[in-house]
């Protein structure tokens, strides 16, 4: 006899019911047609978003990087495409007081090679003051290229936390789409991951049946304590910064080349 959801022997308290196969692959196969509606919706937004206009904007403006001032038409590499990761940046903070948000969405963006074989370019902007960065970029052993535009105008500069595309024509420069908040998931493949497991991300927002772990706050887990405890107190920094080489719970700001 095939367990069922209710049989006292089988059932797990906050965990999901314990069935036979052929029950839970129907209830798969009934949630697979949503899912592939919810696909098919993607992929006719993408194609509205291919459909948007675009707006010119001077490519001569100048960012800073590890070279000096260079246009901001060096970012496209010689590509027609470019995808921008607009980074916050907290002015002096210590290397483990920069956005645990936006380290883990750079985190989930080390390598482009698969943008740069379709003929997109990638790199991180940010505010800070290039000397703060170039020592964060060090500390983190981040591999894509990073540029402050301090003072620089939207849309390549100004508001952060943006992931934001551009297309060049010549040395013609236009901004085509840009996107925030949870816009910015679909380089977290984390999230993604999460969303398929039967706890979830683990915050308080999302819809979980009866019995589950509690949820907290969006974003949690993003710093956490060197045994991974997640934590905002004085020993937690965003969850990638522990997974550098040669990482301690004990670094003074000295020694992580802190700047003002």
């Amino acid at each position: 006899m095939s367990p069922t959801p209710d049989d006292p022997t089988t059932a797990l308290p906050g965990r999901p019911p314990v069935v036979d196969l052929a029950t839970w692959q129907a209830a798969r196969d009934e949630l697979l047609v949503r899912e592939k509606a919810y696909t098919h919706e993607g992929d006719a937004i993408a194609a509205a978003r291919r459909r948007l206009p675009m707006v010119e904007f001077d490519g001569t403006v100048e960012v800073v990087g590890p070279d000096g001032p260079v246009p901001f038409l060096d970012l496209f590499q010689g590509r027609d495409e470019l995808v921008v990761y607009k980074h916050m940046w907290y002015d002096g903070a210590p290397h483990q007081g920069q956005c645990e948000g936006c380290t883990t969405t750079a985190w989930h963006l080390k390598d482009a090679a698969y943008l740069n074989a379709r003929g997109v370019s990638f790199a991180v902007l940010t505010t800070g003051r290039w000397e703060e960065v170039a020592a964060y970029v060090e500390f983190m052993g981040y591999t894509q290229p990073w540029y402050s535009v301090r003072d620089v105008a939207a849309p390549v500069g100004d508001p952060m936390g943006y992931l934001t595309c551009f297309l060049r024509d010549g040395d013609r420069a236009f901004l085509t789409y840009s996107t925030t908040g949870r816009g910015n998931e679909r380089v977290n493949g984390s999230l993604g991951l999460l969303d398929m497991t039967p706890y979830g991300r683990g915050e308080a927002w999302e819809d979980n049946p009866e019995g589950r772990p509690e949820g907290r706050g969006p974003c949690w887990s993003w710093r956490s304590d060197a045994d991974g405890n997640a934590t905002w107190g004085p020993t937690s920094r965003p969850v990638p910064q522990w997974t550098r080489p040669g990482a301690t719970p004990v670094e003074t700001l000295g020694r992580q080349g802190h700047h003002h």
